[in-house]
């Protein structure tokens, strides 16, 4: 069964089936006037999408017809949010500028069949004349100039012999149409500025109902994909090709629902008095909805497709919750991001009865078993951790730091308070600690129980960051202007500290802090000597957070199913598996949302948990590779089962082969069904794990790569998961990463 197509695809794939266009060509035809905001992701995807999809093509054209407003700055952002999203338009961008001259011509033609005439009516007489929904419009006395009196008029004012606003070029169609974009549209007005294109050659400019047609015509465009408020001018745009008796095929237009999300606003005018007026510190302000400002906050081009794919293409408007563009880039750097401790308010802990130094190796990856990758975190006598994670005198359910409740440093040891230092003012200024040495993540054998970890930094190797705190510019749902701006949209923290293998040379890079959110190294200001961090997306949905919800509710981010602009919570049974998800079986929560609410996969997990207790990994696979499939196919026609599914987790928790060979393991039972085990006998995938064998191998990538091996040894030790992927690579992913891991290491010192 294939995955259902819009209404889009359906008029696509029925043109294509009659013969009516043998190629499909679309295009993305922006005004230059501004940087492209999520609404014209939406407009891009679906353009270069429908286009991908069936092997045609989409032009990048830039409808550069009003030289008041356009500029070239504009037209290097809507190339980059072209690119950024993952599109390409061939060999050359088009620009309506460039058919001036054939636009010119057809006017011609239209005033030479008296379809089209000089108007000299002022713009208030024009908008009088043209009536209303229940009264006619009366045509102007200027429609009974002559042929040769319009084309001179025409021609002079090509020249500039004339004022703005003296004269206008419109057709001659219909006074009392119902539609009333047919009564008569302009197709040309005057405007004395400079093109930033054309230059000065032009003193008249074509009207969008004139240009986009025939630029659609000029191109070969098949399907015209607009936004619904321009489906009253289809009727323009069709008398326009069908009175010139343009050669067939002609492109057709059709319209969907424009993207409007709550909590910002959508229009271009209305961000660039914004930027104008100094709320924001420009286009690229991480709090707008334009794609420079999603991509300088972190927001990955996956996450945009994601939101836009699930909101879907509609020939209704409806208002869509931010919450679930915010879900999007949640559930794809979920999956990406690795896990590093920041801590934004620091404490310092001196830990008296700790001697000496050392290294510990922290996953990036502590939930994930089947990614890899780690890094080096110093420990000593002196940390910091978070003022927040220690109270002296803690409420009811408090799980952190206490004068009486000892606390474990995550991938560290337990440590307890011995003594609480204060200031003159009376304000905790240092706790002195002790910590169990049998303790340490990975080899307790402490007898001590704690109920929560925290996050921290050793004191004399943390790095000082700036993070810069985004929250929605907006405080009210459906605002109106800038009295609705949020006072606390940007906040700025300069006292921030970070583990050291976070801060480097390296732009580009997405992590998430522990607890605190996801964050993005900002690519404008970001240096590794004074590195800034920007705040993408909490963990959590702050502003759902703060509606009341009951004792049987759980705390927790809940995605909101999108359905004709409303929105729907769980209902008390998917609330019942989330809470299980989450307190039993320990999966984080963006995979508990996903699994509870989608009975499909919530059943094949239940199925796979019976056969293996390993629910972190079997959720993980469920609600990617399982999922993913699905998307295809009913669950009935998959081609594997559960069972196997728990099979395959089981040979990565048995390390008999790794996570990388396991998902070359699953694209092939997907495609055949086979058993896991038999795949792996079949092909010899077996994990390597004998370090005889894996040894000379990173001896030989060491060898070959002295110049990172020398930044390594200097303190770049994000560097090892450049050796670690070199080895890897070399045994086509069968080496056992943990062991390469500690290999490396021992080889590197």
């Amino acid at each position: 069964m294939s995955k259902s197509k819009d209404f889009l695809r359906t008029i696509v794939e029925n043109d294509l089936k009659s013969g009516k266009y043998k190629e499909i060509v679309t295009r993305f035809p922006p005004e230059p006037n501004g940087f492209p905001h999520i609404g014209h992701a939406k407009s891009i995807i679906i353009n270069f999408g429908i286009a991908n999809d069936y092997q045609g093509h989409c032009n990048l054209r830039m409808d550069d017809t009003n030289p008041t407003t356009e500029d070239t700055k504009y037209v290097e952002a809507l190339k980059d949010a072209v690119e950024w999203l993952g599109f390409n338009w061939g060999d050359s961008i088009c620009f309506t500028s460039n058919y001036f001259s054939k636009l010119y011509d057809y006017a011609i033609e239209l005033i030479k069949m008296d379809r089209a005439y000089i108007d000299s009516l002022s713009e208030d007489e024009i908008r009088e004349y043209r009536g209303s929904v229940t009264k006619s419009g009366k045509r102007s006395k200027y429609a009974e100039r002559s042929i040769e009196e319009n084309l001179d008029l025409f021609e002079r004012m090509k020249k500039g012999e004339f004022k703005e606003g003296e004269h206008v070029l419109r057709a001659k169609i219909d006074m009392s149409a119902a539609n009333m974009k047919m009564r008569d549209p302009l197709l040309y007005r005057i405007k004395h500025a400079h093109h930033f294109r054309a230059g000065d050659e032009w003193s008249i400019y074509p009207m969008y109902d004139f240009a986009h047609c025939l630029s659609d015509y000029i191109e070969g465009v098949s399907h015209s994909i607009c936004t619904l408020e321009f489906e009253n001018n289809r009727d323009v745009y069709n008398w326009v090709l069908d009175t010139l008796g343009l050669e067939l095929p002609h492109p057709h237009q059709h319209e969907f629902a424009r993207l409007n999300i709550n909590y910002t606003v959508m229009s271009k005018r209305k961000l660039l008095e914004l930027v104008q007026g100094g709320q924001v510190s420009g286009w690229d302000d991480p709090r707008l909805p334009t794609i420079a400002g999603y991509k300088r906050r972190g927001y990955t081009p996956e996450s945009i497709l994601n939101f836009c794919d699930q909101i879907g293409i509609a020939k209704a408007n409806s208002m869509v919750d931010i919450s679930q563009l915010e879900f999007c880039i949640r559930d794809d750097l979920n999956k990406k991001a690795p896990r590093v401790m920041c801590v934004l308010d620091p404490l310092k802990v001196t830990i008296e009865n700790y001697k000496g130094r050392e290294v510990i190796d922290a996953p990036y990856y502590p939930d994930d078993i089947a990614k890899d990758g780690s890094r080096e975190m110093p420990f000593s006598n002196e940390i910091y951790i978070d003022r927040n994670d220690f109270m002296e005198q803690p409420p009811k359910g408090y799980y952190r730091l206490t004068p009486q409740q000892p606390v474990r440093l995550k991938h560290a040891y337990i440590i307890k308070c011995k003594e609480i230092i204060k200031d003159a003012n009376g304000n905790i200024s240092e706790i002195k600690a002790e910590y169990y040495p049998e303790s340490k993540s990975g080899c307790d054998s402490s007898s001590i129980k704690v109920k929560s970890a925290i996050q921290w930094v050793e004191a004399k190797q943390a790095k000082p960051v700036e993070l810069r705190l985004y929250d929605r510019l907006f405080k009210d749902e459906a605002p109106e202007g800038l009295e609705d701006i949020n006072p606390n949209s940007l906040q700025i923290i300069k006292d921030a500290l970070i583990e050291p293998a976070v801060v480097s040379d390296k732009f580009d890079e997405r992590f998430q802090f522990e607890r605190e959110g996801y964050f993005y190294a900002d690519p404008i200001e970001y240096t590794d000597t004074n590195p800034v961090f920007n705040k993408i997306v909490g963990l959590k949905d702050s502003w759902n957070k703060k509606k009341k919800t009951t004792s049987n509710t759980p705390k927790c981010p809940i995605k909101k199913a999108q359905i004709d602009g409303e929105v729907i919570p769980m209902s008390t049974k998917q609330q019942g598996l989330f809470s299980r998800y989450t307190i039993d079986l320990g999966l984080n929560s963006e995979v508990a949302n996903t699994l509870a609410r989608d009975e499909t996969l919530s059943n094949f997990y239940e199925k796979t948990l019976k056969k293996l207790h390993s629910p972190v990994a079997l959720a993980n696979i469920v609600v990617n590779e399982v999922a993913r499939e699905l998307k295809q196919v009913q669950v009935d026609e998959l081609k594997f089962n559960a069972e196997q599914i728990s099979e395959l987790i089981k040979m990565i928790d048995d390390e008999i082969v790794s996570s990388k060979i396991a998902k070359q393991i699953f694209e092939q039972m997907a495609k055949t069904g086979e058993n896991p085990i038999q795949i792996v006998e079949d092909k010899g995938l077996i994990q390597i794990s004998d370090p005889a064998k894996i040894l000379p191998i990173i001896d030989e990538i060491i060898i070959k790569n002295p110049d990172n091996v020398a930044k390594f040894k200097a303190g770049n030790s994000k560097l090892l998961g450049f050796f670690i992927g070199q080895v890897l690579k070399n045994t086509n992913g069968k080496a056992n990463p943990k062991i390469v891991n500690t290999l490396v290491i021992e080889r590197l010192k």
